[in-house]
């Protein structure tokens, strides 16, 4: 209703405008234009008194020259139909010749990604479970001559200096009888008076370093101790470091560092310690 009242009102108002365009020029033709001026203005007007004007004279016809153009016809080139034939072939290649679609390249390769994942797994899961056959931490490590050993673990005043082999990571100390009597018989935690301990606190693996003034050996991190030989004394280690396996070898001293040997706390010291002042604070 509304389009339609406004384009009602649109075509009225052409209407109107065209009526009052007509009469204002009809009204225009017919009006003289001296009505509106007065009877003594015009008898004062005398401009054109004793001017006289002649007409313009009208133009010779002149003769028009015609001039005949001829016009070439146009010879319109004859249009042949062309018909278009539209043939597809099939030309059967092979895989060498065709080469790897985009979805068969990332196919392969996500396979080969995950066969790869998969192998690594199972490298890694063998070295973890298999132990080592020769050389490194988790094999027979080789520490050298015994009798070289047992002279090297005494120092020059007769105190003890643990030799400690990096590739085992072990110290070697001197193993006194009646502690292997007592407290490890039966374990093969030691040989000609000698014994590997791993080098790791028992709290909380922290690497445990010997302190020659107490002879023993005291954790820095949380202040475990431990005689020369071991065993526990203070702090928050739960037992006696760990010992490693030991034998003689035609006169070498192997240390199986695959097969680790725990032991509780003991009742009572079979080496004495402190022996002088602690190195972390008081003993």
């Amino acid at each position: 209703m509304v389009l339609i009242g406004v384009a009602l009102f649109a075509i009225l108002g052409a209407v109107g405008a065209f009526t009052i365009a007509y009469r204002q020029s009809e009204k225009d033709k017919t009006v003289d234009p001296t009505s509106g001026i007065n009877t003594e203005t015009l008898q004062a007007d005398r401009s054109m008194d004793g001017v006289q004007v002649e007409p313009l004279p009208e133009p010779e016809d002149e003769p028009v020259e015609e001039i005949v153009v001829e016009i070439e016809p146009v010879v319109q080139p004859a249009v042949t139909a062309v018909a278009v034939l539209e043939t597809q072939r099939v030309v059967e290649v092979t895989p060498e010749e065709s080469g790897v679609t985009r979805r068969q390249f990332f196919n392969r390769a996500i396979s080969a990604t995950f066969f790869a994942f998969l192998g690594m797994q199972g490298i890694y899961y063998l070295a973890f479970m298999w132990p080592k056959l020769s050389g490194g931490f988790g094999s027979d490590v080789d520490a050298g001559d015994i009798g070289e050993i047992q002279t090297a673990v005494f120092a020059s005043d007769g105190s003890i200096l643990p030799l400690f082999v990096p590739e085992a990571k072990a110290y070697i100390v001197p193993a006194p009888s009646s502690s292997v009597s007592e407290q490890f018989a039966g374990q093969s935690v030691a040989t000609d008076n000698l014994m590997a301990l791993f080098q790791r606190c028992v709290h909380l693996g922290c690497r445990v370093p010997w302190c020659g003034p107490s002879q023993g050996f005291e954790c820095p991190c949380h202040g475990s101790k431990y005689n020369s030989i071991g065993q526990y004394f203070a702090g928050p280690a739960p037992r006696n470091l760990d010992r490693f396996v030991v034998e003689n070898q035609n006169s070498r001293l192997i240390i199986r560092t695959g097969q680790i040997v725990e032991t509780p706390r003991a009742p009572a010291l079979t080496v004495n310690y402190p022996q002088g002042p602690s190195c972390i604070g008081g003993a």
